[in-house]
């Protein structure tokens, strides 16, 4: 039987991140390609896409045509808007990438643009382009992502998933919607947390010291108050990128070293 991994490592800035979860993605890619013929990767916003995107939009290594990109949550607001994650990966990520080596627009999955004056029906919609994306490939009750890449906020909350909220108890649906997020835009879609835990690899990637309190509550106290913290995949595994100030309250102990080989 696999065994799964759950690590945690630290790097002294965002740059260390950034290599570190190039070699990462791109070791994850070449194996799911080589595997499937195909490549099931979804982003979350805020920082991470700049974080992610800086050294792998460079990369010799990945076979991009055979990606297919989701948003692990995004905001009801229109596709150019500035709030939308949808336009912060294409900043950042897609219009970044080489021609000749680029993710084919039909593999790309963002919010229906026309629903997201209802975040309900938007959420019900993605949920649906999740089905025909997956179907055929998964027998499982959730879909099996290859990849989520996910930050945190200094809250604990880790997609549109928020600390209190009715949104994380949610089984029923791979995606749901919140219209009174406590971050503007008030509303979204997110990714449900069984959809989170059934993935293949999920990797947290945080910088910064505002959120350092709560991450040595998780990974050192075990603590599952906060979304975040109810992140652990059950067959899938759980990487944690972090820069030294996001990790400073942390047991040394607590850290691996990071095999810049893979």
């Amino acid at each position: 039987m696999k065994s799964y991994e759950q690590k945690v490592f630290s790097f002294p800035d965002t740059d260390g991140v950034s290599e570190a979860t190039c070699l990462y993605i791109e070791k994850l890619s070449q194996e799911y390609i080589a595997e499937t013929g195909r490549f099931t990767i979804a982003f979350s916003g805020g920082s991470l896409p700049k974080t992610v995107s800086k050294y792998l939009v460079n990369s010799k290594k990945v076979d991009f045509t055979k990606w297919l990109v989701f948003f692990a949550d995004e905001r009801c607001v229109p596709l150019d808007d500035a709030e939308s994650n949808y336009l912060l990966v294409k900043n950042e990520f897609f219009d970044k990438l080489p021609k000749d080596n680029c993710v084919p627009p039909q593999n790309i999955f963002p919010i229906n643009a026309s629903l997201v004056s209802s975040s309900e029906e938007a959420a019900n919609d993605y949920e649906d382009s999740l089905l025909k994306a997956f179907v055929g490939k998964e027998t499982l009750r959730y879909p099996q992502f290859d990849l989520l890449l996910l930050g945190m906020g200094p809250d604990g909350h880790t997609c549109s998933l928020f600390p209190g909220f009715p949104q994380i108890q949610e089984t029923g649906v791979w995606v749901t919607s919140i219209d009174n997020s406590p971050k503007p835009p008030p509303s979204r879609i997110t990714l449900t947390l069984p959809v989170l835990n059934d993935a293949h690899n999920v990797a947290f990637v945080n910088c910064g010291d505002q959120k350092a309190q709560v991450v040595k509550e998780i990974l050192q106290e075990n603590s599952t108050k906060y979304p975040a913290g109810m992140v652990k995949p059950r067959r899938g595994n759980l990487y944690w990128f972090m820069d030294d100030k996001s990790s400073s309250l942390l047991d040394r102990a607590v850290i691996s070293d990071f095999p810049h080989k893979l």
